[in-house]
């Protein structure tokens, strides 16, 4: 396993983790009598849930860029941090502020999720053994 991205992993992992419970817990108190409560809360979980999938990805990227010796790996790490900043970050600031306007950020790191997804996919095509 590359421990860098091992260890990243785990890093995104916890934040995701303990984002989540500052959501479900410390959010949900702060906004509850918000007129926009609910679709606070709703642009949190969307944004743990993905954030922790993503920090997931970098762990199976991980694994993968111990066995591919190509750039590949690294540069779906890179898109799957960036997707986790963009994309979850933007959502987790809508969430706290109100401000609609940082959605349009949002799609960017959806984008650089997906890419990571397809690098990811292009490098695993590098993997020795069968099949």
């Amino acid at each position: 396993m590359n421990r860098t991205l091992g260890m990243s992993s785990a890093a995104f992992a916890f934040l995701g983790v303990a984002l989540g419970a500052l959501g479900a817990h410390g959010l949900k108190a702060a906004v509850k009598d918000l007129p926009d409560a609910a679709d606070r809360l709703g642009w949190w979980e969307t944004a743990a849930r993905y954030h922790l999938v993503h920090a997931l990805a970098l762990g199976l990227t991980a694994v993968v860029a111990h066995h591919v010796p190509s750039r590949g790996p690294r540069v779906a790490a890179g898109l799957f941090i960036a997707g986790i900043v963009i994309f979850s970050g933007s959502l987790y600031a809508m969430a706290l502020t109100g401000v609609r306007g940082l959605g349009a950020l949002t799609p960017l790191g959806g984008f650089a999720q997906l890419g990571g997804w397809l690098t990811l996919l292009w490098a695993m095509r590098q993997l020795p053994g069968r099949g």
